[in-house]
């Protein structure tokens, strides 16, 4: 535990208990004892003055509560959406883990394109191994973005070409992953760096520029006049495949081009290699925990020695990609319940205390005729009045408080109705609840005993 947060903690929580300790303290002492005789006849504490800001203290927090409920729900909500989104893959049962490629070997695109070739066959021989990939980006980790230009295509000022995601792999990723080619063909170990160039691309990017059309068969020509390291000759495109989250499942799918690890340039080669570790990704057929210790002893072999780092499966990087939100809901959900009890044991105390203050009037009222029924409702309708005040003040600040929170929410409106209105009625219950129990001790009072009372 860090220490200043610590005492930061303490130094506001001591001063917290001095400033509302000392406004009650200045009060009684400059109290003009007429005027208080008046206000509370022989009850002191009871007159407007202290009445009022007791109802003060109770109304506000409840709008606190109020205000933090709505923000934890709206991350409830989030957190949920979230979860439904389809990533475009299926992450379970894969193992992912980190290469960092240094060394003359893989400044050229043939050597990490061998490493690539032989690594996946030595992993595709382990039991238990469905499929093997090498790539430079994995899902949900972002990737690069590059400007392209469509052959045969016009592009008028050169501000206006278009640019997408890119990455390079190995045959198999598609497998590894279970993401769908929707059109034409994957890579193959025949698409070599002396073969035709080619390039798959994602459906968004598809249905943006080909939108009524096959693509299949199209050229695109990638990072033309970016620098040296990148230029390269046009592509054939080969494939469509299905669309995945690349920069976290709150982001909508963006356009994509990948590119077959052999054929990358040697000028990007070297430069992702300064740049970011490459990625390996094994399917398993069961747990792929099970196969850590095989997988990183054949990438051993394969690679001349390099260990490998940031072991962990696909389901664990889905998990981490919406930690943020799980924090930021479960932070507000213990603050706004915390806040929800406080409401509920101000009123509470509120109320008991307003009761036992207005004994003797209670039994003045019983023995005048007035029913328990009637006194209970005296009490109940005095405690909601304040609850209503405060739901009333909360709404208003919540709805200022969402458009703060409106880059944390996914799939959820900042005025959501569901939120508005589910919790006002909670905190409505609860309030209800907790000027129940005075009203109804208030109810069973004794006339005879209340009126006795000094």
């Amino acid at each position: 535990m860090d220490w200043r947060v610590l005492g930061f903690t303490l130094g506001v929580s001591v001063l917290t208990g001095i400033v509302f300790g000392l406004f009650p303290a200045l009060s009684a002492s400059r109290a003009d004892l007429n005027s208080t005789l008046k206000e509370s006849s022989n009850r002191s504490g009871t007159g407007f003055r202290q009445s009022k800001a007791r109802s003060l203290l109770v109304v506000s927090e409840v709008s606190l509560a109020l205000v933090l409920l709505v923000g934890s729900a709206l991350l409830i909500r989030t957190f949920v959406a979230l979860r439904g989104v389809d990533p475009g893959f299926n992450p379970h049962n894969v193992l992912t883990m980190d290469m960092s490629l240094t060394g003359e070997r893989y400044q050229k695109t043939s050597g990490v394109a061998q490493l690539g070739h032989d690594g996946v066959e030595r992993l595709r021989a382990i039991p238990g191994v469905e499929d093997a990939t090498l790539t430079c980006c994995l899902p949900l980790a972002g990737q690069f973005g590059l400007p392209f230009t469509i052959v045969g295509r016009a592009v008028e000022n050169q501000r206006d070409t278009p640019g997408a995601g890119w990455m390079s792999t190995t045959p198999g990723y598609y497998n590894t992953f279970k993401i769908p080619i929707l059109r034409g063909r994957d890579f193959t170990d025949q698409d070599t760096a002396s073969s035709t160039p080619v390039a798959l691309i994602n459906q968004a990017l598809a249905k943006h520029y080909w939108p009524n059309q096959n693509p299949v068969g199209q050229q695109i020509l990638i990072g033309h006049g970016v620098g040296p390291e990148f230029e390269e000759p046009a592509r054939v495109i080969i494939g469509v495949v299905g669309d995945t989250h690349e920069g976290g499942l709150g982001r909508e799918p963006g356009q994509m081009m990948i590119v077959p690890q052999t054929q990358v340039t040697d000028g990007m080669t070297a430069l992702n290699a300064r740049i970011v570790p490459m990625h390996w990704a094994v399917r398993t057929l069961g747990d792929p925990r099970q196969a850590i210790a095989a997988v990183t002893e054949q990438l051993r072999v394969a690679s001349g020695g390099f260990a490998v780092t940031q072991v962990r499966t696909m389901d664990e990087m889905v998990s981490t990609s919406t930690a943020r939100q799980s924090f930021n809901m479960m932070l507000l959900t213990i603050f706004g319940g915390i806040a929800l009890v406080l409401a509920a044991i101000g009123i509470y105390g509120l109320m008991a205390y307003s009761v036992a203050q207005r004994t003797q009037e209670m039994g003045i009222r019983m023995a005048l005729g007035a029913d328990r029924g009637t006194i209970r409702k005296l009490v109940v309708l005095h405690g909601m009045r304040l609850a209503a005040a405060g739901v009333v003040l909360g709404i208003g600040a919540a709805f200022g408080l969402t458009r703060l929170m409106a880059s944390l929410l996914f799939g959820v409106k900042t005025w959501d109705p569901a939120v508005f209105v589910t919790v006002p009625v909670i905190l409505s219950a609860v309030a209800l609840l907790a000027v129940w129990l005075p009203a109804t001790r208030a109810s069973r009072l004794d006339p005879m005993q209340a009126l006795r009372v000094e």
